[in-house]
């Protein structure tokens, strides 16, 4: 069936992955200038480059709602430059997945779709869609709850052998984001790794680039600019994480047990 997902990042990415390799048609929507840092494993970076790449599967920047409609039926990720969902109106799809992972809703409705899906805190399942999907790392990851809300942000990133903060390269200033380091590179603890402006922020870390925003990315100071992994394994840069597979999995289940149909 027809799936849209509002976003387009990584996140996103996966459960769009997930859907295509189960037989759905998906398309995606994102802003015209999207802040995403694991830019190898995200359909928003067709956006900017026109195509993406994520696995095995192929995204494609779509002109308009039936150019994307035809593409997702090719079994391509379309992606749509559409942050006011107006597309959904046109296509009408049983499903909606919002992907956004903004920490908050920002405008999904329970009635947008026959069946709603929502990524992670800020949605009560039962009001704001019909099935909310845990996106805290932990034992209740991809979990699918039909009452309630997700675990709420933590603010701390997910701990990998032993680092968790330090993972995480962030703005330090407000301005467009240079970066120094590419997705792949080792760096050293202490290393130049992007910059606002004549403002430097440096590894906390020794490991490798896992993640980074575009050149130019207009970003606030503070933002996830970049991510930095200590275990020095070139294949996490290049393929789907695991948090993401087990969010599609729990998209996967809902749509197995409702079929898209009208559940209010």
């Amino acid at each position: 069936m027809l799936i849209l997902i509002k976003g387009a990042g990584d996140l996103a990415s996966g459960i769009a992955c997930c859907l295509i390799r189960a037989g759905h048609q998906v398309v995606m929507t994102e802003i015209g200038c999207p802040t995403v840092v694991r830019r190898t494993v995200s359909f928003a970076v067709a956006v900017e480059q026109g195509s993406a790449r994520v696995e095995d599967i192929e995204g494609r920047l779509a002109a308009g709602p039936e150019q994307a409609l035809a593409w997702a039926r090719q079994g391509l990720a379309a992606v749509l430059v559409d942050p006011e969902t107006a597309c959904l109106k046109v296509l009408n799809p049983p499903v909606l997945v919002d992907a956004v992972i903004a920490k908050y809703n920002t405008g999904t409705h329970k009635h947008d779709a026959p069946l709603v899906i929502a990524i992670g805190p800020g949605f009560v399942a039962g009001k704001d869609c019909h099935a909310v999907i845990e996106s805290q790392r932990g034992p209740c990851l991809g979990q699918v709850l039909w009452s309630g809300s997700a675990e709420p942000n933590s603010g701390v990133p997910g701990e990998v052998m032993g680092y968790a903060a330090e993972r995480i390269i962030r703005a330090p200033d407000s301005g467009e984001f240079i970066p120094l380091a590419a997705i792949g590179d080792l760096v050293a603890a202490g290393q130049p790794v992007g910059r606002v402006g004549d403002q430097v922020v440096k590894a906390g870390l020794t490991g490798m680039v896992r993640g980074m925003l575009a050149p130019g990315t207009p970003v606030t100071k503070g933002l996830k600019s970049g991510d930095i992994d200590p275990r020095i394994q070139p294949r996490l840069c290049y393929h789907i994480s695991d948090k993401a597979q087990a969010i599609g999995r729990g998209v996967l289940q809902v749509i197995a047990t409702f079929g898209g149909t009208d559940h209010d």
